[in-house]
């Protein structure tokens, strides 16, 4: 069902724009799933997440490599990844980049646009959503899907951790504010997307938003390209150390649909 390429732990090095980073121009190998991992200020976390994650990859039938796309940090979160990818000797080679422009949707957007991977997406430095939702995301892509989503709210999915009174209510606003937009997906926001290259990349093009409505606006776009999506509902885990502000936040991710909705009539 899959190729198997070869890897390399060691990417040919073209110069180096900022002291902290790898090159951006750095070449990669080619592999069959790359995954993204957005991250700011996570040099607590990063280190488990990403054992977690190479275990996890090491004993798929894909190959896989994980580039981590530092947002910005200001604590040793680029330090942590780099001695993590050093100390690499598996099957799962790890990357870090950078992205000088702040904000989730444009970290993501950096290292999806970053590969030559045939499948690539995100998911969330807390791993909220299991890791085994690879194992059916996959199956979905490799059969043909542009995309596969994890949803909190589609028929079958749970709360493992029940989200607190704010993100309740600022979510379940959300969810009425873009069902207008992205018919039929029970969850826009979830922190788990993968696509294959091509159809994300025609999509991709189209976008502009780098900010909340970053995973509305992509999805919009595959829509509208006819690309066929898939929502899997997931057991999710709310994080304690979430960084998301309910009403700091939650206003920022309103003006973001409404501009959104203003410029994609």
């Amino acid at each position: 069902m899959f190729t198997i390429y070869p890897q390399s732990l060691h990417p040919v090095k073209r110069g180096n724009p900022h002291p902290r980073w790898p090159s951006d121009s750095m070449r990669r190998s080619i592999v069959d799933l790359e995954v993204i991992i957005p991250a700011y200020n996570e040099a607590t976390r990063i280190p488990h997440t990403l054992q977690q994650t190479i275990d996890f990859l090491a004993g798929q039938a894909w190959s896989s490599r994980i580039v981590v796309v530092d947002n910005g940090s200001v604590d040793e979160t680029v330090a942590v990844v780099r001695r993590i990818s050093r100390g690499q000797r598996g099957m799962v080679p790890v990357s870090v980049v950078g992205c000088a422009r702040r904000g989730k949707g444009a970290a993501v957007r950096r290292g999806l646009l970053s590969g030559t991977s045939k499948f690539t997406g995100f998911f969330d430095a807390d791993l909220a959503t299991p890791l085994e939702t690879l194992s059916k995301t996959m199956a979905h892509l490799s059969r043909g899907a542009a995309a596969v989503i994890a949803s909190r709210h589609s028929p079958g999915s749970t709360f493992v951790r029940p989200q607190h009174l704010g993100r309740r209510v600022g979510g379940t606003a959300f969810r009425v504010l873009t069902r207008s937009r992205v018919k039929g997906i029970q969850d826009t926001q979830c922190g788990f997307k993968f696509f294959e290259r091509d159809a994300l990349t025609a999509a991709m093009v189209q976008c502009r938003s780098t900010g909340f409505a970053f995973d509305v606006e992509l999805l919009l776009r595959l829509q509208n390209n006819g690309a066929r999506i898939i929502e899997l509902p997931v057991a999710w885990t709310d994080g304690a150390e979430s960084t998301f502000r309910p009403f700091h936040d939650g206003v920022a991710s309103f003006a973001s649909v409404i501009q959104l909705q203003k410029a994609t009539p």
